[in-house]
């Protein structure tokens, strides 16, 4: 058996909250209950099962997302839409600029707990092969 990943726990301040915000921002649907968890299911067949956590028990974490160039640009459009302030360096120092890594576009941007979220259009190291 080839071994995927299949889940990960995202621990939140308000679990509800984050997991809209996620699902709203990637275009994705809307999140769905799983005991006490708010999954969002992206389409590799990985899923976000945010967590409600105490601030102190929150460990900011980094989450990329691999999508297409369409879905970069509507991204990118809710985020302007939002407010929501975007970087094109994981040190958040490159502020309102995206980067153009391996012939494609990405930028990072903060979730409401802080946790790093990234969209690229490339994967790192493709040296410009497109996504799929």
């Amino acid at each position: 058996m080839a071994v995927e990943l299949n889940h990960t726990i995202v621990h939140a301040r308000d679990a509800d909250a984050s997991a809209r915000f996620l699902s709203d921002i990637l275009g994705l649907a809307t999140p769905r209950r799983f005991g006490p968890f708010m999954v969002v299911d992206v389409a590799n067949g990985v899923s976000l099962d945010f967590l409600s956590a105490s601030a102190d028990e929150i460990i900011v974490e980094h989450y990329a997302f691999l999508v297409s160039e369409a879905e970069f640009d509507e991204i990118f459009a809710r985020l302007g839409q939002r407010g929501v302030e975007h970087f094109a360096d994981p040190r958040l120092s490159r502020k309102g600029e995206i980067n153009r890594n391996d012939g494609g576009r990405g930028c990072y941007f903060k979730d409401p707990n802080g946790h790093v979220l990234e969209i690229i259009t490339r994967p790192y190291g493709s040296g410009g092969s497109p996504k799929g």
